[in-house]
């Protein structure tokens, strides 16, 4: 028979570092230990304690930020990571990653909410928000619905299909001084106008004498856009992703 009372109390440390303590010893595949780093309280077997492979759900393992908290969300299945996990983690790639940032500038000061630092929580949102649309890869906003934001929360986020993500790609780094759908052209000393007119195809709107008379044709040209692309999708996506796209407005900040 085992002798608990001489296991209550003992220590080591898994894998990654860090100390647990057996608080509670029912038998050889029925102890609790108790991660001193975050407090949590784990169930396990005496054999994953002696061997370090006893994990806390609660170590904040992406970007010293994320954890995966305890629920039915996994990280993987079948070795595979699963869909909701690769969404949540890269979403804290490009708010952490300084290698990220430094390729996609307008990352730059962009979090994620406290709420969503646990996976679980994450889990739970993405399978209540996340539908799908024929021959489209859907992706995760923060956005559209609120412009300029840069917090990943419930509240701001949305899944969109990528044309109409493409739609709100300002490509900051390639435009340079002038506004958004602005080129100067220094053959004629003027200034063209263009835009996607979503289906990857750059369309010509015109030469003008001042770039504030080229960005006046971009903006109602992407404005309108943004619109007719609302209403075809209208009956597939979320009504208030088709009504914060309808009420948009383009800024010469932008």
């Amino acid at each position: 028979m085992e002798n608990s009372n001489n296991r209550i109390g003992e220590v080591n440390y898994n894998k990654s570092g860090l100390e647990m303590i057996i608080v509670e010893y029912n038998n050889y595949k029925n102890i609790t230990v108790h991660f001193t780093k975050s407090g949590s309280y784990i169930k396990t077997r005496y054999d994953h304690f002696t061997e370090g492979s006893t994990k806390d759900p609660y170590d904040k393992t992406i970007f010293s930020i994320g954890y995966l908290g305890i629920g039915k969300y996994k990280s993987s299945k079948n070795k595979n990571k699963n869909i909701q996990y690769y969404t949540w983690r890269n979403m804290f790639v490009r708010c952490y990653s300084e290698e990220y940032r430094y390729k996609f500038p307008s990352y730059i000061n962009c979090t994620v909410s406290n709420e969503w630092y646990n996976y679980q929580n994450f889990g739970k949102w993405y399978d209540e928000n996340y539908y799908d649309i024929e021959n489209q890869r859907m992706e995760l906003d923060k956005d559209i619905l609120h412009k300029g934001n840069k917090i990943y929360s419930p509240k701001t986020c949305v899944f969109v299909p990528r044309n109409i993500n493409c739609l709100f790609t300002k490509r900051e780094s390639e435009r340079g001084k002038y506004p958004i759908g602005v080129y100067y052209r220094e053959d004629n000393n003027k200034y063209m106008a263009s835009c996607n007119n979503g289906n990857g195809i750059n369309e010509f709107l015109g030469i003008f004498n001042n770039k504030e008379k080229a960005f006046e044709e971009y903006k109602n040209y992407k404005e309108n856009l943004i619109k007719t692309i609302a209403e075809k999708y209208k009956n597939t996506i979320p009504e208030k992703l088709y009504k914060a796209m309808y009420k948009y407005k383009v800024n010469i900040y932008d």
